[in-house]
């Protein structure tokens, strides 16, 4: 049997291009991006023609992954734990008007916010939109479950969830292949009102998805990827979600306790029932927040129940095997010191970043009016906001930048700036430019065009060579969208176009317009 030596994320990939697929849309986001990257890459995905491009952003991704689903044929769609806030309306109806042809939807959670402005715990949407979820605890579960789901998706009609975390996304193991399938033929729904969620039809659609819960929750009774192991020391039973299995058995060379290994919901009553009787105990090991330790604890509380609630468990942070030995009550293991010359390295601007130019000659014009005015959001330009440039004052969220300047402005606050990077502006900024315009709003929108999405890998941006057409087919005057070259032969150029668009009384846009420097290698290869 063929063995590949890949990352989680890649097993994921793998695995749904041999189901069948036909298309995978996303946006990247770390640590969800080589999913598509790989299938990107993938010579058969490339012979087959199947779909792989980046959507604008996760909500435009969702709603073509239904498009294609509805056709009759297999998709997927990757994003990370926020990214799903975005796509959440399209994903959260999805479960009333289902699936024809498998959808998965793949989200990769970041515990810890490595590269994330938050913890959050994906699970819980799909429990929200009472929709069936994975989450594999190895890079194998990773590569045999886009099968078991596009069955259960095609089977029940739904949309399935499959859940995984940075530790596993990013971690490399060997993964055996088993037989590829054929893609679906296209087909429609036989049902011909199935994606018209029209409130007649929408109350009838979420009745139905009531009543199949019990079907689901028998489907995770059986699944392969849950599993009750025996154990002679009944005084604790420990249930281990995805990954956090892992973690568990790491402390044990063979564990006297009971455990349940959880890697697909809804959660399997019955096993959970069996190890509530049989143990007096219960630690629960889940990698992000306590949902299955929640909805056994209920409000008000077992005093048999352990974990992230009673501080088992520290609340925030990513799990490790340190962590799980000490909830086990298990000795410390000896550890060698860090030595001194491993320093914490704090992240910057590359050198020759082109925004570093950009914002010496923002933060130039703006001194008058001292600190405080420019908004932005997530991208490799939110490292403005450490020293030495200290040019930006917020980060919320993809596309805040610009509404928050539009709001600040409708206080009065002058000057308001946003700043954006290329990427961001087609992923969600485009809506809020349109907000700025309609409303004559006094604004400075700074879209830093360096031609990549270069925080996640260096993807090609949906607006590469369009940022100007865009802006103007909005609204924004002509001869308010500036182009600005940023090196630091042009600085008092750049600083005087800057002090000219925050003196104009009305909605300005000037481009910083200089390609990554890694964008060169990237074409390159």
């Amino acid at each position: 049997m063929k063995k590949l030596l890949i990352l989680g994320n890649e097993a994921i990939g793998q695995g749904a291009l041999d189901a069948g697929l036909s298309g995978a849309y996303g946006y990247p986001g770390t640590p969800s991006t080589e999913i598509i990257e790989y299938i990107q890459r993938s010579p058969d995905a490339k012979e087959r023609g199947v779909h792989r491009t980046w959507s604008a952003n996760e909500k435009t991704a969702m709603e073509a992954a239904l498009g294609m689903s509805y056709a009759g044929k297999r998709t997927i769609v990757t994003m990370k734990h926020v990214g799903l806030n975005v796509a959440a309306d399209a994903y959260v109806n999805s479960a009333l008007t289902g699936a024809n042809g498998g959808v998965i939807v793949a989200v990769a959670d970041d515990p810890s916010m490595h590269s994330s402005q938050n913890e959050q715990d994906s699970r819980f949407y799909a429990k929200f939109a009472l929709m069936p979820a994975y989450e594999p605890s190895n890079q194998q579960e990773a590569y045999d479950m886009p099968k078991l789901a596009y069955e259960i998706s095609e089977k029940y009609h739904l949309p399935v969830m499959l859940r995984l975390t940075t530790r596993l996304a990013h971690s490399r193991a060997g993964v055996e292949i088993s037989e590829v399938l054929e893609e679906n033929k296209m087909h429609l729904p036989s049902v011909k009102d199935q994606f018209m969620l029209l409130p007649a039809f929408a109350r009838r659609k979420y009745k139905h998805l009531l009543e199949i819960q019990t079907d689901l929750e028998r489907e995770s009774e059986v699944s392969q990827f849950n599993q009750y192991i025996e154990g002679s020391d009944k005084s604790k039973g420990v249930i281990a979600c995805g990954l956090a299995y892992n973690y568990l058995m790491e402390n044990f060379d063979k564990c006297e306790y009971p455990i349940l290994k959880i890697c697909q919901y809804p959660l399997p009553r019955k096993q959970i029932q069996r190890i509530l009787s049989e143990c007096n105990e219960i630690l629960i090991l889940e990698e992000g927040m306590p949902i299955v330790e929640e909805m056994l604890n209920g409000f008000l509380g077992n005093p048999k129940i352990h974990g992230r609630l009673d501080g088992t468990l520290v609340r925030d942070g990513e799990l490790n095997p340190k962590k799980v030995r000490k909830a086990l009550g298990l000795p410390e293991l000896s550890s060698k010191e860090i030595p001194e010359v491993v320093a914490g390295r704090p992240p910057a601007l590359c050198l020759g970043c082109p925004h570093t130019d950009a914002y010496k000659a923002l933060n130039e014009a703006l001194k008058e009016y001292g600190k405080g005015h420019v908004f932005s959001d997530i991208g490799c330009y939110t490292l403005g906001y450490l020293p030495p440039h200290n040019a930006i004052d917020t980060c919320v969220d993809m596309g805040a930048s610009i509404t928050m300047a539009v709001g600040a402005a409708d206080a009065g606050f002058y000057p308001s700036i946003a700043a954006i990077g290329d990427s961001t502006f087609g992923h969600s900024g485009i809506t809020g430019l349109l907000d700025a315009v309609t409303q004559k709003s006094n604004v400075v929108i700074i879209i830093m065009d360096n031609d990549i999405t270069a925080m996640t890998g260096m993807q090609d941006s949906q607006v590469n060579g369009r940022i100007e057409q865009i802006c103007e087919g909005v609204g924004v005057e002509k001869e308010h969208i500036r182009i600005i070259n940023p090196l630091s032969k042009y600085h008092e150029e750049n600083v005087n176009v800057y002090k000219e668009e925050i003196s104009y009384n009305g909605v300005s846009v000037v481009i910083p317009r200089r390609p990554c420097i890694h964008v060169y290698a990237k074409k390159k290869r």
